[in-house]
């Protein structure tokens, strides 16, 4: 004889299973509904962009890299005509700015910034970005004795920071209509 499953727990797995759904449907509307989608990949006005200076520092080597196949980065050797927009990391600056010692005078906390400044213009050479600023700004507490380990989350949070300004950067690519390229 094969064993036989009782009827109430299959009932009760089916009308769990309904309410789950019914749970996400509702969630799903309610995102819907106040204007929550999530990041998908953003479509750009142009195909070619010459990024300077080459090879530039971290946040211009991650911003190379994050441009999807729509988009061609030119090569550093590329005439700049080629390119449809020409994007210029003009400065990127880290700093380490101790905010908070104790009684002993020892660091306590200190503030990790990041700050990028970018200009963007045309290959005819009409600017479209002058000299734009984004900025970024981390606390991190401090301990002598977890030296290595606040170096290594240092690293991390700075990683973290260029990561923000790169996708900065693209919306703002992103949000360059057609008729500003002319």
């Amino acid at each position: 004889m094969l064993p036989h499953k009782p009827m109430a727990a299959s009932i009760s797995l089916t009308r769990r299973t309904l309410v789950q759904a019914a749970g996400l449907v509702a969630v799903n509307i309610g995102l819907a509904g106040c204007g929550f989608r999530l990041r998908g990949s953003q479509a750009f006005a142009f195909q070619r962009i010459a990024i300077l200076p080459h090879p530039g520092g971290a946040v211009v080597q991650e911003l190379r890299r994050a441009f999807g196949p729509a988009v061609q980065v030119l090569a550093a050797d590329a005439p700049i005509a080629q390119a449809q927009l020409v994007l210029n990391v003009v400065n990127e600056q880290r700093e380490r700015v101790v905010v908070g010692v104790n009684a002993s005078g020892q660091v306590r906390e200190l503030q990790l910034r990041m700050r990028v400044r970018l200009q963007l213009r045309t290959a005819q050479g009409k600017e479209i970005i002058e000299g734009d600023d984004i900025a970024q700004q981390r606390d991190i507490s401090y301990n002598e004795s977890a030296a290595l380990a606040k170096e290594a989350e240092e690293a991390l949070l700075y990683r973290d920071m260029q990561s923000d300004i790169v996708q900065q950067i693209l919306r703002r690519l992103a949000a360059i209509q057609p008729g500003q390229l002319d």
